[in-house]
């Protein structure tokens, strides 16, 4: 089976204060989204110049939405599978102000525990795999996908075989273009 080219784009800065737990709310993008999303823009054009896409795909939380506009592809496939890890509970409240009883299984085993209604990191990866399966098997050579950085953490362990316990240790900044091969 030939194999397929990934790009994953992590979605702009956000607007949300340092130490706030955010997942999967709806959160803003900084003022500076006009210039950074002009830098991923032209990267993007670059891309093109290697070959079309056969998909693109993005998050449908706005901050990935707004990118995927702005990089004239407002048309691209929304798809809940690509939204970053659902902190349930935690959402929107500050990490150093939630209950020590509560955080304390999830920052022991955050691959395997899920925060109080929300999900594991192997959750997490469990529908990123459900959906790159899916797109596999659509035949394509180039797909794009406006997403998050716990998704590519999930790129990285699905496509390039790093173990779990180490795919944050390469996260992509903000804006940021990374390739795989799946």
């Amino acid at each position: 089976m030939p194999s397929m080219e990934l790009i994953l784009v992590r979605h702009t800065s956000v607007d949300v204060p340092t130490g706030i737990c955010y997942g999967q709310s709806d959160v803003p993008v900084k003022a500076s989204f006009p210039q950074e999303a002009d830098r991923v823009r032209e990267a993007l054009e670059q891309e093109v110049t290697k070959g079309p896409f056969d998909a693109v795909y993005t998050s449908p939380l706005s901050r990935c939405t707004r990118l995927a506009e702005w990089c004239g592809y407002g048309a691209s496939v929304r798809d809940a599978r690509l939204m970053e890890m659902n902190f349930g509970s935690w959402e929107l409240q500050p990490w150093d102000g939630l209950p020590d009883p509560e955080t304390k299984p999830w920052f022991d085993d955050w691959i395997r525990t899920a925060p109080p209604g929300g999900e594991s990191f192997l959750d997490q990866r469990r529908r990123v795999e459900a959906w790159l399966n899916e797109v596999r098997s659509q035949s394509y050579r180039r797909v794009l996908a406006f997403c998050h950085g716990g998704i590519i953490a999930c790129a990285y362990s699905l496509c390039s075989g790093w173990p779990m316990e180490e795919v944050f240790k390469n996260q992509a900044p903000y804006g940021g273009i990374v390739h795989f091969e799946a």
